[in-house]
């Protein structure tokens, strides 16, 4: 199985994270225009688990250390297998909320609120589950990315002056999806060796977990998407009979967005080997920066807004690229 070598290259691999988790949800705002985020989330889930397929009969089965993906799923104990799948679930909880976020109250807002969360909350969590790095600058750099989404929601709240109707039930839902997203990642972590060279008996490696979490998200999605599409958030419920009327490149687009996703989520596994998970999944949640960055310079979504607004975003994107850097300093 392909393992890296060196923090460096594990660094560069959580900042693809970054990039693909804060780009997927644009193929969400393209399908949006006439098609649900109900019926968009199915592709979505089709993609992640494919693209985990792939890598794990490709990456997760070449070269001559670790174990390949089939004799790894083999050996693995049901307890390891259960915590996989468990985080698989806790995150289509908690990602399908921030998708409903997305479609409510747009990218530049869900994501600084909701990842913004999950980074401050799971970089903690991780770190206790998995000590690794220089807490005092590991943890200042999330206190910059506090500030920077207190500065984002202050920003949020004086935009809404000059709209004609603004819901607060975007937020609330980026809330709750941001404290769930916070607590997947551990259960994957506890169901990996520690070291992927000489992986423990009874553990995944990262190829392997990553293809049980696809699995967990896909089983749970039977059951928090179909509750979705008769109890929408917003809009009228929807049937699975308009999903499969489709057409192709409706369905490839989420199909993509799910494949972005999980792009990201391999490589932020395979750099917790090097970088540690703490320091990884906080890297890959800077993804905030990326979402707000589409939001703002190309959705448009703050378009109108007045010059103390842009102020305030400004100090906002400041504060996410310090708080990057000190995370990834925290590592070296």
């Amino acid at each position: 199985m392909f393992i890296l070598s060196s923090y460096a290259l594990a660094v560069i691999f959580t900042v693809i994270t970054m990039l693909c988790w804060g780009s997927w949800a644009n193929t969400q705002k393209l399908a949006a225009k006439n098609w649900r985020f109900e019926l968009f989330y199915w592709d979505y889930v089709i993609g992640v688990l494919v693209l985990s397929l792939l890598f794990a009969f490709t990456l997760g089965s070449v070269g001559d250390q670790g174990r390949s993906f089939l004799a790894d799923l083999q050996q693995a104990d049901m307890s390891s297998i259960g915590s996989a799948l468990i985080g698989g679930i806790i995150f289509n909880a908690a990602n399908i909320l921030l998708v409903a976020a997305i479609a409510i109250a747009g990218m530049s807002v869900a994501f600084p609120i909701g990842i913004g969360i999950a980074l401050i909350l799971g970089v903690v969590v991780n770190y206790i589950g998995a000590p690794q790095g220089d807490a005092v600058l590991l943890f200042t750099g999330v206190g910059f990315i506090a500030i920077a989404i207190i500065v984002d929601a202050i920003a949020y709240s004086k935009l809404s002056e000059i709209k004609e109707k603004v819901s607060t039930k975007g937020i609330v839902i980026s809330v709750v999806a941001g404290v769930l997203m916070a607590l997947f990642y551990r259960f994957v972590a506890a169901s990996m060796s520690a070291d992927f060279v000489t992986p423990v008996a009874g553990k995944l490696t990262n190829y392997t977990a990553c293809v049980i979490f696809a699995v967990g998200i896909l089983l749970s999605n039977f059951i928090f998407n179909t509750i979705f599409m008769k109890k929408p958030v917003e809009g009228e419920p929807v049937t699975y009979k308009q999903y499969f009327a489709g057409n192709f490149k409706t369905h490839l687009t989420g199909i993509l967005g799910g494949i972005i996703w999980c792009v990201g989520m391999s490589f932020s596994i395979i750099a917790a080997g090097k970088a540690g998970y703490a320091i990884s999944y906080g890297l890959g949640q800077g993804a905030t920066l990326v979402a707000a960055l589409w939001g703002v310079f190309i959705w448009k979504e703050f378009k109108g807004a007045s010059k103390t607004v842009n102020i305030l975003l400004g100090v906002m994107f400041a504060c996410f690229v310090i708080g990057i850097a000190l995370i990834i300093r925290a590592g070296t």
